[in-house]
């Protein structure tokens, strides 16, 4: 197997420091790990870490989303199923679990599982047997290291109910917390340069010039989104090709504590403001990327979501406030989210196919094929 380059975990600072020393604590091992973080903060990171320097190294390290999946399919990724099992299912399928047999499974985002899915996962943890969905018989026996992150705390999870305790005192063996980018403090500005020299030679632009006055505003801002937010960031300002040293003004003006004015509600003169944003975390974030910095949906939640960084609930509580903001209308939720007409059914599909929709009030939220026949489509 080719061996792929070992992931970096750039920085100097001394939560930094002491974040590489727990992760060759646990490469030294083999026992479950359990990675906890705010979202972009690089938990995949240090789990693909981990495992480039264990006794491992040499196997598979197979990653699945287990809030990118309907719950309906999740058991299928992880487990695989038989052919018949299910409409769609024309043949046999081996799950990621078995292709990871022998190296390390990475569960990302494991605080988003069902109860149901929960219960699965604990006796796969137990007994390490794999069960294809519609068999009446176990497949084979594995050996796998798990590995498994969230944005959430599992603990408070379990307190409140909606995560197993035997579940998650499995899978907390050894426990790393990656720290926010904001307590990293120069870190920052390592990583934009990394990132800046990164894009530019992709791109194959021009190095971009920056003002003293830009680089401080970086290194004072918060970061909610953390490294992938910075990431993008530097993308952003690279494919610019700035042809001046870049200032405050060419900075995203959220950066620098200006907020725009309120958007109006369906985007139309007169629609009352858009009042304060959603109160979870990573929900927030997405939701101020469109509302102050009028990115559209599908760049500040569709991409994030698909990159694991905003998990189902997250995506349910933008749509919920969407609804709220726009009279509970899903037409109006397109406007708002800085759609374009085209972009309904698509939208629609992609709420449904990923078990992120949410009742729209009094009218029942309409289906794929009902907006096929609102916009006319054959």
């Amino acid at each position: 197997m080719i061996a792929e380059p070992e992931p970096l975990l750039l920085g100097s600072s001394d939560v930094l420091e002491q974040l590489r020393a727990d992760v060759r604590a646990a490469a030294r091992s083999g026992a479950r790990v359990l990675i906890e973080g705010e979202t972009g903060v690089g938990k995949d990171v240090a789990a693909r870490l981990i495992h480039s320097l264990s006794r491992r190294r040499s196997q598979r390290f197979v990653a699945v989303n287990c809030a990118g999946l309907p719950d309906s399919l999740l058991e299928s990724e992880l487990f695989g199923h038989v052919r018949g099992s299910f409409t769609g299912a024309y043949r046999d399928k081996v799950g990621l679990a078995a292709l990871a047999d022998r190296g390390t499974l990475f569960l990302d985002e494991v605080g988003e599982m069902s109860p149901r899915m929960q219960a699965v996962l604990l006796r796969f943890t137990e007994q390490g047997e794999i069960n294809p969905v519609g068999s009446d018989r176990t497949a084979r026996t594995i050996d796998v290291r798990l590995i498994a992150a969230t944005n959430r705390s599992l603990s408070q999870r379990v307190s409140s109910g909606d995560f197993r305790s035997d579940l998650y005192y499995r899978l907390n063996v050894v426990h790393l917390e990656v720290p926010p980018l904001r307590v990293r403090g120069a870190d920052i500005m390592l990583l934009f340069r990394h990132f800046v020299d990164e894009f530019t030679r992709s791109h194959q632009t021009k190095a971009p010039v920056f003002t003293d006055a830009a680089l401080e505003t970086l290194l004072q801002y918060e970061w909610p989104g953390n490294v992938r937010e910075l990431r993008n960031l530097a993308e952003q300002l690279v494919v610019k090709e700035a042809d001046r040293p870049i200032d405050l003004a060419d900075l995203p003006r959220h950066l620098c504590g200006v907020t725009p004015p309120a958007v109006a509600a369906g985007g139309h003169p007169g629609a009352r403001p858009l009042s304060q944003p959603a109160s979870d975390g990573p929900a927030e974030s997405a939701w101020n990327r469109i509302v102050r910095d009028g990115l559209t949906f599908w760049t500040a939640v569709y991409g994030p979501f698909m990159d694991h960084e905003l998990t189902k609930a997250d995506v349910r509580i933008i749509v919920k406030r969407g609804l709220r903001e726009s009279g509970g209308s899903y037409r109006r939720v397109t406007e708002l989210f800085r759609m374009s007409s085209r972009d309904y059914r698509r939208f629609l599909a992609f709420l449904h196919q990923y078990d992120c929709h949410v009742a729209a009030g009094p009218a029942p939220m309409p289906s794929p094929d009902t907006a096929r026949t609102e916009t006319g489509s054959g």
